[in-house]
This record gives C-alpha cells, structure tokens and sequence, in this order.
C-alpha cells in the first residue's frame, strides 16, 4: 500500500523555499537601489565630470607663424586659413576604399594620392595625415554632411604659409614642409614637444628654419565637443567649441636687411643665366641682396611637394635647390689679386711703383705658366698690375711671398672661414696651405706635400683656391670698410606682433685687420682704375658714380699642354666662371659686392655689367630691363680635358678678365 503524501510538510517546505527567494530578491534589489543611490547620488558629481570629459576633447590651436618682412615691409612670407581633408590612419580599416569613396565626394587628383602617399613613407611614426588642403565651400559642405560614413576622416581649420613672390629671394626666405621623422627628433631634443602638439609643418630651410624658434610662437588649447565615436561635433562647417583653455601666441615677425627691390634687381641682372649676387652693407654687414639663381618656388613644398615637382627640380641640371650664395665653391680667379698685392705692400715684398717685366708667361723651372695676354703686358707696376689684371706679375708675387705668407694674410679676409651669417648650411671652401694638404690627403702621404708650383697657381686665384660668393663679398666689404669686418646677417630685428616691442640685431664687428691706411689707399685707387681704364671700364662707361672693382675668370678645368682655350670648343659646363667683385662709392661705400655667373666666359664680358646694373639700382634708382631668353650654347667639337686646373691664358685682349 503507497505511502500518503504528507501535504502539511511540503507546504512547510515550499514556504521556507518561497521566503529565501524572496528574501534573496529583496536583498538583491537592495542592493541595486544602494548601488544606484550611490552612483545617482553620492558620486553623481564624480559621475557627472567624467560624462563631460567624454564629450569634451582638448585640441591643441596652432599658432599664426610670424611674418617675414623685407627693409621696406614688404612681406615675403605671410598666412591665411583653409579647410584640409585628414585621415587619421588607425581608425581607418580600408585606407584605398575610403580614399576612392572620398573621391566621389571632393576632388582628389592622381597627384593627391603621389603626394599623401610620399607623406606616409616620410612621415611613419605620424598617424594623422592630410589627403587634401585648401578645400573649398562646397566641398567642406559635403564632407560634412557625409562625416557619419567616414571613421577616422576629420574637416580641420588649418592656418597655411604663402611666399607671395615665388622664386624671388626663395634661398633666403626659404620655406616650411610637414614635420618628419627628423624634425621630431630635433624637437624632442629641445624638449619643445609640448610646443608643436597638432603642429604640422617646421621651417625647412632658410630663414624659415634658422629662425623657427622665433617664428612658431606658442600652440593655445581648446575645448571642443565630441560624439560618441569621439568625433568632433561640427554645427554646418563650424567646430562646435565649448571654452578656450589658453590663447595660442603668434609667431614674432622679422624684418630684414634685404632689400627685395634690389633683389629683383640683381635677379633680373642675372638674366637666365646661373649664378650669384651677393650685396652687403659695409658699416653693418646687412645682408642687401642674396641672389642664387636659378630659384624655386618655395610654395610647391608646404603641403609636401608632389612627386613630379620633385624630380624636376632635383634632376635638373642647373640644380636650382643649390643655394650658390652660401654654399657653392668657386676659384675666385683674378679677384684675388687686389688682396695679393695688399699682402705684398703689408709684408714689405713689394712697393707701389716696383715694377717686373710681363714677356707674356713665367718660367717655373722647367714649367711655363702663361701671362693672360699673347706677347705680355710689357713693364708692370702694382696699379697696371690690377687695373690690367696682369698674370705674370702675381706668379711671381707668388713665389716670393710663398703659400705660408699668402695663406695667413688672406686668411684674414674671411677666406677659407665661415663667415657666421644668419642661416644653416654654409660652406667652409678652401683656403690652401701646407697644413690644409696634409688633413686633405690623409689616406694618401704622397700627395701631401705641398709643391713650389702649387704656389704660383694660387697667386692668381687659381689652384686649390675655393670660396662661396658671400665669402668674396664679405672680403670685398672688409676691404672697403678699411679692415673693419662685419659678420654678414639678413634679420635687422625681430618684432613682437602684440606689443610691437623690437629686438634689435646689433652689427657685430668681428674684428678689424691692422692694415696700413697708404697701403690700402693704394689698393683701392687701382680698383677704381680697373672700372675706369681697365678690365672693367667697358661695363662703366658712363657711369654717375665712382666705383671700385676687380674682374675675375676662374677656369673649370685644365687644359692639356700647349692647348688654348676655345670658348666655343668647350662643352657649356666646363667653360670659365665669370666673377667681379666691387664696392661704390669709392669714397663712403655704401654697398659691396660679388657677382658670379656660371661658365659664362669672361668677368669682364659676363659679371661687370651684373654688377654695374645692381649698382645704378642701388645708388641712382635706375631699373633693370627683364631678361630676354638666352640663345641657344653653340655646339661644342670634342676636346680631351685634364681633371685639375692649372693657369692658362684666357683671351688675348687686356680686358679679358
């Protein structure tokens, strides 16, 4: 018989089951309600701070870069504001699909994407991008409106730089480019990170570079708010901004010693031909015209330079990123024999009416170094020596002072030294001497001993000899300036763009060379002779002003023995430099300067009238006529060269220097 069940019993149990239950549920949404009375409540501020910091988001603001303002103001680099495309790459899942996507939307051009894709292999550490700048209205309305399809493409306001005059002063102004892997080293080693947060782009080169602490100024912060997705929220095309946090500082403005109509000058007197004009201010060393031709157009580098630009500019063969001013190396020929004759009166080898008899060459031993005129210049003092530009006179001038004595005058120039002007890069040249041989051929003892014949090409410019044009110029100011040097600069001050509170450059005087006041009277009396009955007078006639100079041709390679030099036998970039170096007026110089142009034949033909049109701009106001096109180079036979230079004659008229 089955046992009854027992119903008191199980009731007992069910409600013993149903009481924990429920007292289990009680005490769960007591806690619940505690824990929300907690959060609501206790730390509902708490709670309330973090909702507004995740919709919040601290931008840095980028600061207006200071402009860069010529003597006059007339501003060569300046800003203004536009609208980029950016792709932050580590929220993008499919970068080509979006860029094609995108496509669709804006214009993107094939070299968009040659461009932004130069940025990523250039810019591997950075995770933002731009993809387009300078959009328009429109197409700022649109990417708005489509934001949502997009993760990780952002509309920005980004302050832009522009060179208004392009090519004009480009060596000097120099130009700004996005920040690389390098930039970001040597900003992290100025401990100034904190400084370019959201900053793009750093002065490259130029003054834009050597001046880059005082043109960023000082990033701001501001509060802006974000979408769940962390975007920032854009009302129509406006960043909706909540508070600004701290103002951004601009950038201080330069104003410089340059003078751009006196560039334009200069570079127009360079016509179509490559070379230099370097101009300086003797009482200052300001920097008055610095021309390196040919130029680029410093705007094709501010968003990162496309592709095919690149090529073509770095291809080329008159290699116009070659800044020739501050960094080519040149012989400086026959303009350096005024300083050779200034070295001969200072050291007692010679006087001024000493005289040696030119048959048209110099017997070295067994070495015949030929006289620049067939036939010679006949008896030759100091003042015929310069004003004729007479070869044979300084190689033996060179002999009798030897490479120890020339060396350590012509040191004191400024040759074969940086000169400390105001901008990176500039380049050392060669002043020879025993001592400079031994550290150049190191690996090769053979070859370092200094030989007697080296001696007499140097004399005449020649030989090892190597300078930049601002070295020739700032000598030539040194000269005219009595021996007073002046370290070469383009800024006059930096300004304040708030207060307008100048910081002045002070001209600083790098020293002044004992020179005896005769003595240099004597140089400079044959200097102005040269412009009006020597080698230079054919590029002065008629000129309102008095003016020294001194022609140069500087030879690119040697000849074999006994071959003339063919001006139209000779391939175009291996025929003469032509150089000329001057100051006006003679009496108070106000201005120096050294012209050289490149494989052009002679400084009388080539150089002096460069610097005679530079000049009559300077003191007379007088304009300089565009180039016209320049002709075709005749085609040149074949002829054998030598690898090094040795003298040789260059023309047989008097005024072929």
């Amino acid at each position: 018989m089955a046992e009854l069940k027992n119903v008191r019993r199980e009731l007992h149990y069910f409600q013993v089951r149903l009481g924990v239950s429920g007292a289990i549920v009680l005490t769960a949404f007591a806690i619940l309600f505690g824990r929300f009375f907690y959060l609501q409540v206790i730390q509902h501020q708490y709670y309330d701070t973090k909702a507004e910091d995740n919709r919040i988001a601290i931008v840095p603001i980028q600061p207006n870069r200071g402009l860069i303002l010529d003597r006059n103001g007339v501003v060569l680099a300046r800003n203004y504001s536009a609208y980029t495309l950016e792709l932050t790459l580590s929220k993008i899942a499919d970068l080509d699909v979006t860029i094609n996507e995108l496509s669709r939307l804006v214009d993107i051009q094939p070299r968009d994407r040659r461009r932004f894709q130069k940025l990523r292999e250039e810019s591997k550490g950075r995770d933002n991008l731009t993809l387009r700048a300078r959009l328009t209205d429109e197409e700022v309305a649109v990417l708005a409106a489509n934001r949502y399809r997009f993760p990780g493409v952002d509309i920005k306001g980004r302050p832009f730089r522009q060179y208004p005059l392009g090519e004009v002063a480009s060596h000097v102004v120099g130009y700004i480019g996005r920040i690389d892997d390098r930039d970001v080293e040597r900003i992290e080693q100025l401990d100034q990170g904190g400084n370019y947060k959201g900053a793009d782009h750093i002065g490259k080169t130029g003054l834009e570079q050597s001046y880059e602490n005082a043109l960023h100024g000082t990033t701001g912060f501001e509060q802006v708010e974000t979408d769940a997705g962390g975007r920032i929220v854009m009302r129509d095309t406006n960043v909706r901004t909540l508070a600004a946090r701290t103002p951004p500082m601009p950038g201080n403005n330069l104003t410089l010693t340059l003078d751009i109509r006196l560039q334009q000058a200069a570079e127009r007197a360079l016509g179509n031909n490559r070379g230099a004009v370097v101009a300086i201010e003797p009482s200052t060393g300001g920097i008055l015209a610095f021309v390196s031709k040919p130029g680029y157009d410093p705007n094709l580098f501010i968003d990162g330079i496309d592709p095919a630009n690149w090529d073509a500019l770095n291809n080329s063969p008159d290699h116009p990123l070659n800044n020739r001013a501050l960094t080519g190396l040149y012989p400086p020929g026959s303009t350096f024999k005024p300083y050779m004759a200034l070295a001969a009166l200072e050291l007692g080898k010679r006087t001024p009416t000493q005289t040696i008899f030119d048959p048209g060459y110099y017997m070295f031993g067994n070495n015949r170094f030929r006289d620049d005129k067939a036939g010679g210049h006949g008896y030759v003092d100091m003042y015929k020596s310069i004003v004729m530009s007479c070869d044979t006179y300084y190689y033996t001038l060179a002999n009798d002072l030897g490479i120890d004595n020339i060396s350590r005058f012509i040191g004191q120039f400024g040759f074969g030294s940086k000169t400390g002007i105001d901008v990176e890069g500039e380049f050392i040249g060669v002043l020879p001497s025993p001592e400079w041989k031994v550290k150049r051929f190191k690996s090769t003892p053979a070859q370092q001993k200094w030989f007697p014949g080296e001696t007499i090409s140097v004399g005449i410019g020649q030989g090892y000899n190597s300078y930049t044009p601002l070295q020739l110029a700032q000598a030539m100011a040194t000269l005219a300036n009595d021996g007073v040097m002046y370290r070469p600069h383009f800024v006059d001050y930096i300004q304040n763009p708030i207060t307008g509170e100048r910081k002045l450059v002070e001209p600083h005087s790098v020293k002044t060379i004992p020179l005896n006041a005769k003595n240099l009277e004597t140089i400079k009396h044959a200097m102005v002779g040269v412009n009006k009955e020597g080698t230079g007078a054919r590029a002065f006639i008629g000129a309102a002003y008095v003016s020294a100079g001194k022609t140069g041709t500087a030879q690119v390679v040697a000849l074999k023995k006994d071959e003339r030099y063919v001006e139209a036998n000779v391939a175009e970039h291996l025929r003469d430099h032509a150089l000329f170096i001057a100051f006006a007026p003679a009496d108070k110089p106000t201005i120096a300067l050294a012209v050289l142009v490149e494989n052009a034949g002679f400084g009388a033909r080539a150089a002096a009238p460069v610097a005679r049109q530079v000049l009559d701009f300077y003191l007379l106001g007088k304009d300089v006529p565009k180039p016209v096109e320049r002709a075709p180079a005749p085609v040149p036979r074949p002829a054998e060269r030598a690898p090094a230079p040795a003298p040789r004659p260059t023309d047989d008229d008097d005024d072929s220097d």
